[in-house]
């Protein structure tokens, strides 16, 4: 049974590991990144001390999170890191990648609209504002100004609402204006193959920088117009990567 009586290093082993519980408790409820950066380095100078007196214990603990130490740095330390990029003129990158997730989910619920829209064959025109500012068509309909709801979207295209007639125009997250009557396409071409709704859509890309989605009332489908022109039958993750792009 003598294995089991404990030899002075593992009763030390023991002791440190007891320490470093109690310290990371203390630090959880202190605020600030230095702090943990000292705990870091403390953990750091003990992980070689551990294995120099072999202290098998700490050192086989403190080898599994040595992994994650580079990524607790980062994580701290980010409000620094990122002063540091942008002298290296790298933010610029990084900005870029964060705003076009953030875009990407303001635009999820638009997205969801659609594509329920589209299941259930409801006929939906929808612009969404881009550098020419709207104002003018936004103050002839119904004015919402609600952030992007997929419901209130789905709502809006009821037929059994007084809203469902005409676009809903977005600016930026918010859907500003319901009901809204825009400018027919005047091209001949487009004319004898698209109804009222797609060449509203149309119209209106015709006269702005604006793009227009339309659902079908009698298909479904999917189209989008943009710059005077409009495609058809628009998959919904071309459609997201559509409107990412536009709104970069």
């Amino acid at each position: 049974m003598e294995f089991l009586i404990p030899q002075f290093k593992d009763i030390i082993d023991i002791l440190v590991i007891a320490f470093l519980i109690y310290q990371s408790l203390l630090i959880i409820r202190k605020s600030g990144g230095y702090q943990v950066l000292w705990g870091l380095l403390f953990l750091l100078v003990l992980y070689f001390l551990a294995s120099i007196f072999e202290l098998q214990i700490l050192t086989a603990l403190l080898s599994g999170i040595r992994t994650y130490w580079i990524l607790a740095i980062v994580i701290l330390f980010q409000p620094e890191l990122r002063t540091i990029l942008t002298k290296l003129n790298l933010a610029k990158e990084l900005k870029s990648v964060f705003s076009k997730g953030e875009k990407s989910s303001i635009y999820t619920p638009l997205i969801d609209a659609v594509s329920s829209m589209s299941f259930r064959k409801t006929g939906a025109l929808i612009v969404l504002e881009n550098k020419t500012k709207l104002t003018e068509y936004i103050a002839k309909g119904e004015q919402i100004d609600a952030n992007i709801s997929m419901r209130l979207i789905v709502t809006i295209f009821n037929t059994k609402t007084v809203l469902h007639d005409g676009a809903i125009i977005i600016r930026g997250n918010r859907i500003m204006s319901a009901k809204v009557v825009l400018p027919l396409s005047q091209n001949t071409e487009f004319s004898r193959k698209f109804g009222t709704r797609h060449l509203a859509g149309i119209g209106i890309t015709e006269a702005t920088d604006a793009i227009a989605i339309i659902v079908s009332e009698q298909s479904g489908q999917v189209s989008v117009a943009q710059g005077g022109q409009i495609t058809t039958n628009i998959a919904f993750e071309e459609l997201m990567q559509i409107i990412t792009d536009a709104s970069k």
